[in-house]
Formats: structure tokens, C-alpha cells, sequence
């Protein structure tokens, strides 16, 4: 069985209507834009800007005057050339040849032996340091056991007292009618190794001296005082002072 299609319902039906219909439209607009276009251009006022009128000078041409023809350039200064007379002798210098001849024989001198340097010695200078200041005081003997410095300080001061006490004659000085009080002052030293040198007295008479020089021999030897952990030289100075009175 066919189907008819109802005519009414068919979509293609108005096409060609609506095409015209746009169409007017699309040229309605167009021939309105135009129209305003023109209309637009002619509202515009046109303005006409008066410049100021601009007046040229005329810049004067200056003329250069002839300037006077250059120097000519000095003549060429001829070159002088001495003629050396064909009698004139040249010496020439005759160049001797550096390297030497394969079987020309070269004289060398003989080695001389070189004596044995023998190293001299420079003695060094010996540094005496204070008893007072000595950072390592020399070690009497019996001051073993002291625990410090200044302990075996004040032992070996001790000792060295208590050695003139016993031993110094102080009977010299009534020999010599030297009563009252006495003093004879003793310098020494105690060197690098311990043993008593350069013992030096100054007294009243010649006897005292003498006697206090004997007693500073009596002196054993110690142990050297060091400074900065090296053995050194120490000086020591004692004053002896005794009385002896007249009766």
C-alpha cells in the first residue's frame, strides 16, 4: 500500500519564499548603511588651520678669494758615493771555528783535590740566668724530694747558709782587729753541668775574701738549673755578715 504525504506538511514547500523574503532584507540593510555613510561625511565640519606666514633670509654667499700657489718641494738630495782606489787593502776578519777538530787533542788541565772542609765551630755564648728567675732551679743535694720550685729554692738557700755557718773562721777577723759587724758579698756561678765556677768576693780585707772563696769550693756538685728545658748557666749571689765584738 503507498503512503501519501500530506502536501501542507512538506518543508520545501515555502523555500523559495523565505530566500526572497531574506534577500530583500540583506539589501534593504545594505542600501541603509551606505546612505548613513554619506550622511555621516557630510556632518563633519571641515576646519582650516591659518600658519603663520614663514619669511626665508637669504644667507649671503661668501666668496673665497685666490689662495697663493703651494711651495714647490725641495730638490732631491743627491747621493754622495765614495769611491774606495782598487790599492786600498780590506782586511778581513777571519771568523775561527767553534766546534772543535775530532782528532785535534784538547788539553785538560788536572783535578785538583779539594781539601776536606773541616766545619769550625762557633762557640755559643752562655746564657747566665738569675737564681731568682730561673724556671729550674739547680738541684742541692738533699733537696730531692722538695715538690716545687720555690721549695728547692729555699732548700739549697738552707744548705748553702748553714755550710758558712759551720765552716767560715770568723775568728780571721779579730786577727785582723776588724770587730763589729762584717760583710763579704759572694757571686758565683753554677754552670751547664752543675759544678761551682767563676766565684767572685768582695770584702773588707783580702783574708775575709779569701776565706769566703774557700768556703763556696766546698760546694757540692748539682744538678744544672734549665731554662726553657735547657740546661743553662745560674748565678747565685751570697752575702755573709758576721759580727765579732771587742771585749
Amino acid at each position: 500500500m503507498q503512503v501519501r504525504k500530506n502536501p501542507k506538511s512538506d518543508p520545501g514547500r515555502y523555500s523559495l519564499l523565505f530566500f526572497q523574503i531574506g534577500l530583500i532584507i540583506v539589501l534593504v540593510i545594505t542600501y541603509l548603511g551606505i546612505e548613513w555613510k554619506f550622511a555621516l561625511n557630510d556632518s563633519i565640519n571641515s576646519y582650516v588651520i591659518a600658519l603663520p606666514s614663514m619669511r626665508l633670509e637669504e644667507i649671503p654667499v661668501t666668496e673665497i678669494k685666490d689662495l697663493p700657489p703651494p711651495l714647490p718641494p725641495p730638490p732631491p738630495i743627491p747621493e754622495i758615493i765614495e769611491v774606495i782606489p782598487d790599492h786600498l787593502k780590506v782586511e778581513e776578519t777571519e771568523i775561527q771555528s767553534t766546534e772543535s777538530n775530532q782528532e785535534e787533542k784538547i788539553d785538560i788541565p788536572e783535578v785538583v783535590e779539594v781539601a776536606e772542609i773541616v766545619e769550625e765551630k762557633i762557640e755559643e755564648k752562655v746564657e747566665v740566668v738569675p737564681f731568682v728567675l730561673i724556671e729550674e732551679v739547680p738541684l742541692f743535694p738533699g733537696c730531692e724530694k722538695e715538690a716545687n720550685n720555690i721549695a728547692k729554692k729555699n732548700c739549697m738557700s738552707a744548705k748553702i747558709n748553714e755550710l758558712v755557718k759551720n765552716e767560715f773562721n770568723t775568728g780571721l777577723s779579730e786577727k785582723l782587729n776588724l770587730y763589729g759587724t762584717n760583710r763579704i758579698y759572694v757571686m758565683f756561678r753554677i754552670d751547664k753541668d752543675g759544678k761551682v765556677t767563676d766565684i767572685q768576693t768582695r770584702g773588707p780585707h783580702r783574708v775575709l775574701e779569701a776565706e769566703a772563696e774557700r768556703i763556696i769550693k766546698l760546694l757540692p756538685q748539682m744538678k744544672p738549673g734549665k731554662q726553657r728545658n735547657i740546661p743553662v748557666s745560674v748565678s747565685y749571689t751570697l752575702p755573709i755578715t758576721f759580727e765579732v765584738k771587742d771585749f
